[in-house]
């Protein structure tokens, strides 16, 4: 079902899908510290994303696989009626168990839309514009991120929280809406059964990925700082709106993306990686050393345009290195490492931070050590295969 344009139909509807499913689960981050800390659980804050981040992980093997037997569709509706569904349950949660047993239900949603997004995108677009093709898909995804954001702490500061997980259902309902109307893209669809629920070794993890999706672990490891300990870190800078952080950073990587995905189309993504590493790094030691609104905005347009050129190029590289019939199989290995290193980051930097804001520099500059460390294992990966 490839199509001879970039820009079509199918690419405009899953762009928007994608916009709107992004915009659902992040509406909510960043109220969600306060929310737990309202339930008595303010010194676990490093589990609200490590925790949701352990089913995403946990699911990709069987999103991967499904996506590349019973179709992208299926997978891409699945991971946004769990958001749906769970948008309604957060006002529910009276206790900080039930509280993070409805975050590892959450982690599903990502767990397969992201998947099935990135094998569809791969089905429909050009070989030699995928880099483009993901770089404005993820424009779409970024806005999404930003708005759900802003509006979730918009939403968050002026009303009950309530509001805001209605307000995540609505939008993740709007997506299913959309992916309905879709057009399958894979040919040699199967019928579900449950004994596609069952994995072989070789079925969890494609080799032919492993660097890029290592060196993606270790890049989003800050990603996942900046989530959980960025609302904290904005209250003690005196900024009032504790998605504003997220809103400046995704929206700075926009342009970014597309540029930086049609760049690597054409000089490779081993070297625009090379360059968002090392800026990432740069971006983590300006957020330690922000101590005003201005400086943390600053950095958060460098933490913008390191993250915009990383997304698009490790997803085509991943792509290109992919068997064809492979390909739900190789993105879920690249989620499953993003998970890892979001996750790591998370619980990580929860126990370095501890509710303490004199740790806010030690914790990232932790992120800025394995930005650089990414940086070095790209040299040293590429360099040995190479040589091989």
């Amino acid at each position: 079902m490839k199509q001879s344009r970039l820009i079509n139909g199918s690419f405009i509807a899953l762009s928007f899908s994608a916009f709107l499913f992004f915009a659902s689960f992040n509406m909510i981050i960043p109220m969600l510290p306060d929310y737990l800390t309202s339930l008595g659980g303010g010194e676990y804050k490093g589990l609200i994303i490590a925790l949701f981040t352990i089913t995403a992980g946990l699911s990709r093997p069987f999103s991967g696989k499904l996506a590349d037997k019973i179709g992208r569709l299926p997978v891409m509706i699945f991971g946004a009626v769990v958001c749906f569904v769970a948008g309604l349950a957060y006002p529910f949660v009276s206790g900080v168990i039930a509280f993070f047993a409805l975050r590892l239900l959450h982690g599903f949603s990502t767990g397969f839309t992201p998947t099935g997004n990135a094998a569809y995108v791969a089905d429909i677009v050009p070989v030699n514009r995928r880099g483009e093709a993901m770089g404005i898909i993820g424009v779409a995804i970024s806005i999404g991120t930003a708005t759900g954001n802003a509006v979730g702490g918009y939403i968050g500061s002026a009303f009950p929280i309530d509001y805001v997980f209605y307000a995540s259902a609505a939008t993740a309902l709007m997506s299913i809406i959309i992916l309905a109307g879709m057009n399958e893209t894979l040919a040699d669809k199967v019928q579900f059964n449950f004994s596609l629920l069952k994995l072989k070794k070789n079925e969890i993890i494609e080799k032919r990925v492993l660097v890029p999706a290592i060196y993606m672990a270790l890049s989003v490891f800050s990603f996942g700082i900046v989530l959980t300990i960025m609302p904290d870190y904005s209250a003690h800078l005196g900024i009032s709106n504790k998605g504003l952080f997220f809103a400046v950073f995704v929206l700075a990587s926009l342009g970014v993306r597309i540029i930086a995905g049609k760049i690597s189309d054409k000089i490779g993504r081993v070297k625009v990686l090379k360059v968002s590493s090392f800026l990432l790094a740069v971006a983590m030691v300006l957020i330690a050393l922000s101590n005003s609104l201005i400086s943390l905005m600053g950095a958060a347009i460098v933490f913008g345009f390191s993250m915009g050129m990383n997304s698009p190029t490790v997803f085509a590289w991943a792509i290109d290195l992919a068997d064809n019939n492979k390909r739900g199989k190789a993105l879920a290995t690249l989620y499953i490492f993003l998970e890892l290193g979001i996750g790591m980051g998370a619980f990580i930097s929860g126990w370095v931070y501890s509710n303490a804001p004199a740790n806010f520099k030690v914790t990232f500059y932790t992120g800025a050590a394995f930005a650089f460390l990414a940086f070095v294992y790209l040299n040293i990966a590429t360099r040995i295969k190479r040589m091989r």
